[in-house]
Formats: structure tokens, C-alpha cells, sequence
């Protein structure tokens, strides 16, 4: 009987979920297209559809991403004419975000994305909704955990 190796990849969650990724990169790309907008241009237009008027940090915190990452994607959309970048009149340091009218609209249009998402899935409602609970406590833990080191 041969043995099983040490390391297994498909044993790995981060490769599940890194692969998972892909699939869903893969399923939103011509739905996004149809937009003009990439996945992570598309996360920062429902967080502001959300609620609009944000902060780049306030943005940041709610995507998890650093201002190297935000800026040139919040600078895009401003090219695209979906929303305004501008200074803070209380506080010169912060940089607000606003929706412009053209990115209002675009909400219409992508409203029919989550459902066309589900669909692709195959999965019902509350079993999606409570492996992204799952998933969200994952992130959450490995956030919060020390950094480990190699033995």
C-alpha cells in the first residue's frame, strides 16, 4: 500500500478556497464586463451603494484593503465617472467618496448579479448563507491569530 504523502493539496483549505476564488473570478467576469467594472471595482460600488459619502479608510476597513490597493481602483472609478474623490472639509487628511449619478444608475443595472450568482452555484439560499458565516469567522480568526512560524 503506497503511502499518502505529507502534503496533500487538495487537503488544503487555502487551496480550496484560493481555487474557489478563481471559479468565482471566472463566473463574475461577464457579468462584471457588461458593468465596466472588475470584481474588486464592483465590491467598492456595493459598499458605497450600501451607503454612499465613505471615507477611503472607512472603504478600506469594510473591503479589507490597504490604501496602495484602494487608490488606484477608487481613481479608476472616478475616471469612469462613477464617483468623486474629494478632501475632507473637517479633517484636509481624509479623502471622501461619493457616488456620482452615473454610479448610482450602474446599482440598477447590477442588481441582478447576486441572484445570476446563486444560480451558478447550485446551492439553496440559507446553505450559502451559512457557509459565508463560516467563512467570515475564518477570515475573522485568521486576522486575529499570531503569525505562525515554520518547525
Amino acid at each position: 500500500m503506497a503511502k499518502k504523502p505529507d502534503l496533500a493539496l487538495d487537503e488544503f483549505l487555502c487551496f480550496a478556497v484560493y481555487s474557489l476564488s478563481h471559479a468565482f473570478n471566472r463566473t463574475y467576469k461577464p457579468l462584471l464586463e457588461a458593468l465596466g467594472l472588475t470584481y474588486p471595482q464592483y465590491v467598492a460600488m456595493v459598499v458605497l451603494w450600501e451607503r454612499d459619502d465613505r471615507t477611503v479608510s472607512e472603504l478600506g476597513d469594510k473591503l479589507h484593503l490597504d490604501s496602495g490597493t484602494l487608490t488606484p481602483l477608487l481613481k479608476r472609478l472616478e475616471a469612469a465617472g462613477l464617483v468623486q474623490r474629494e478632501r475632507d472639509t473637517e479633517d484636509e487628511r481624509q479623502v471622501r467618496i461619493r457616488l456620482t449619478k452615473a454610479g448610482q444608475s450602474l446599482k440598477e443595472k447590477a442588481r441582478a448579479i447576486p441572484e445570476a450568482i446563486l444560480c451558478a452555484t447550485g446551492r439553496p439560499k440559507p446553505e450559502l448563507r451559512a457557509l459565508n458565516e463560516q467563512l467570515l469567522r475564518l477570515r475573522d480568526q485568521l486576522n486575529h491569530a499570531e503569525t505562525p512560524t515554520a518547525r
